[in-house]
């Protein structure tokens, strides 16, 4: 069995409003309005998913929840990487069961996310604790043509994990917050 892959980019969004109305204009259709979503990462002692550069996660979207497996991913101009996804009938359970097998979370990031799609692929907007960012995930070729109408540059993507994101700004602006959460970001400003 093949696992499926996931390509994507994601890029800074300096106004979200600005970017749906592009996406209208595009002929997107917003699939899922902004919905609040946080994502519990866990690994094994002496985080030995992080080491091999794969990711076990727990994300609760609305009212939904998913177990995600990500492979260790594939960097070019696009991330690419395998993603085994299934949907979880009770978070709670599930963070037992991982704990449970020797699994403990350890990091948690939280955002806003509204899905919209043209039946070829996906473009993601998300409100995070440290900035607006976007994802554009469907084939290679589809993500250029989609970012080029989008007025993104290719020199403009990023293929970094939220994680990677986050130490990133904490390294700017000196934050002390061990998680991307709203609140533990909105005391960096204290």
């Amino acid at each position: 069995m093949t696992t499926p892959q996931e390509i994507e980019i994601k890029f800074i969004v300096p106004d979200l409003k600005a970017l749906e109305n592009r996406l209208r204009e595009l002929g997107f259709r917003c699939q899922t309005p902004s919905t609040h979503e946080v994502n519990t990462l866990y690994d094994l002692p002496g985080q030995k998913l992080r080491r091999k550069g794969e990711l076990l996660r727990v994300r609760k979207y609305g009212d939904t929840w998913k177990l995600t497996h990500k492979a260790k991913g594939k960097l070019g101009r696009h991330k690419s990487r395998g993603e085994l996804e299934t949907a979880v009938a009770d978070g709670k359970a599930m963070d037992a069961l991982l704990r449970a097998l020797g699994f403990s979370p350890c990091f948690v990031y939280e955002k806003f996310r509204s899905e919209w799609s043209d039946d070829e692929g996906h473009v993601v907007l998300d409100h995070t604790p440290i900035g607006d960012i976007a994802e554009i995930e469907g084939k290679s070729r589809w993500i250029d043509r989609t970012a080029r109408a989008l007025g993104i540059a290719s020199e403009d993507y990023i293929t970094k994990s939220y994680a990677e994101l986050f130490f990133d700004w904490k390294r700017k602006t000196k934050c002390k917050a061990a998680n991307m959460t709203f609140s533990e970001c909105a005391r960096c400003g204290d």
